[in-house]
């Protein structure tokens, strides 16, 4: 069904995977590294998760204020203050629970966007991100209609931001801190980077993205620059099935609830719904970084998660990528 369905909506690469907290119970590769070669899909080819990698800077965010690194309530400018006297003042009391709960009133900004130019901001990549996000405090755009939330990129780049000032450590390294504890090999940008034979992304026309660094996306680390493989992200989405089990010796289930569904709708890189056909409660995310899709679906109330990935980016794959969560879904019980 899978292969049909990779086929019929044109995914070059599909990879899939249906988990509960303890066990495995399918999880496949099937397809092409790249669109029109044989170079065969592997069980270890890496995918950009693109936004899904705000439940991992959500997550590292949760274990350093169960640490006592940083607090919820912890304002931005209490740990930049140098920038403050030139951001707008619309941003001035904005705290990390409010960047990673989408509950910042600022506006939306990504990789699509022409301005601010990489000729604006300069460095290595923590401080390209700590230029971007001092140009994105002084613009004067203020959101004059109130929202329940903002889904807006910069929100997670200032978290980011925050942790690192907290720690003392780049992003980076947080999510590699975090990579060893779990056993887990996270990766940054396309994988075709670092190794030409991981697979490729793909464009609604089906064009491969030949290896590059694209700066935006650096900038925007902590929203949606990780890339991984599909046996490593089943054990960070086991681990969060454990914690919403209260099985986790890191953070309490509540904490884990917190992460969650602590706000409707969107809470700590976790977007929530009912789903219409079965009535369970879902938390769930996905990623588009303009060549892959990637999606993953976990309901803790029958223990199951399900994730699917997808080396290119268009709607029509997109729309086979929910049929076969629809489903798996209706196979598994969710």
């Amino acid at each position: 069904m899978a292969e049909k369905i990779r086929k019929e909506y044109k995914i070059p690469e599909l990879a899939y995977a249906v988990v509960s907290s303890d066990s495995i119970f399918e999880i496949d590769v099937l397809g092409f590294q790249r669109y029109q070669t044989s170079f065969k899909a592997k069980i270890n080819d890496k995918f950009r998760l693109g936004s899904i990698t705000k439940t991992i800077t959500g997550y590292i965010a949760a274990t350093l204020v169960n640490e006592g690194k940083i607090k919820w309530d912890t304002k931005f400018f209490d740990l930049y203050p140098e920038l403050k006297s030139e951001s707008n003042p619309e941003v001035y009391n904005i705290n990390l629970q409010d960047f990673l709960t989408f509950r910042a009133p600022i506006p939306t900004w990504s990789y699509g966007n022409e301005t601010p130019t990489q000729k604006e901001i300069k460095g290595n990549n923590q401080e390209q991100r700590y230029e971007f996000i001092s140009w994105f405090f002084k613009q004067k755009q203020i959101i004059t209609e109130k929202q329940d939330w903002y889904g807006s990129n910069p929100s997670f780049v200032a978290a980011g931001l925050m942790l690192e000032k907290a720690t003392g450590k780049s992003y980076e390294t947080l999510v590699q801190e975090l990579g060893k504890k779990l056993n887990i090999n996270f990766g940054f940008g396309q994988p075709n980077i670092t190794d030409i034979n991981q697979p490729w992304g793909h464009d609604e026309n089906l064009m491969p993205e030949k290896p590059f660094v694209n700066y935006k996306l650096n900038w925007l680390s902590s929203a949606g620059n990780i890339n991984v493989n599909l046996p490593d992200f089943c054990k960070f989405t086991q681990m969060q099935l454990q914690g919403l089990l209260g099985k986790s010796k890191v953070l309490s289930e509540e904490e884990f609830n917190k992460i969650h569904f602590g706000f409707p709708e969107f809470s700590f890189g976790w977007y929530s719904e009912i789903n219409e056909n079965s009535g369970l409660k879902y938390s769930f995310h996905y990623g588009n970084p303009g060549t892959f899709l990637t999606k993953v679906y976990i309901c803790k109330d029958i223990n199951k998660a399900f994730i699917l990935f997808a080396n290119v980016q268009s709607e029509e794959a997109d729309r086979g990528l929910m049929l076969l969560l629809a489903e798996l879904q209706k196979q598994y019980g969710g």
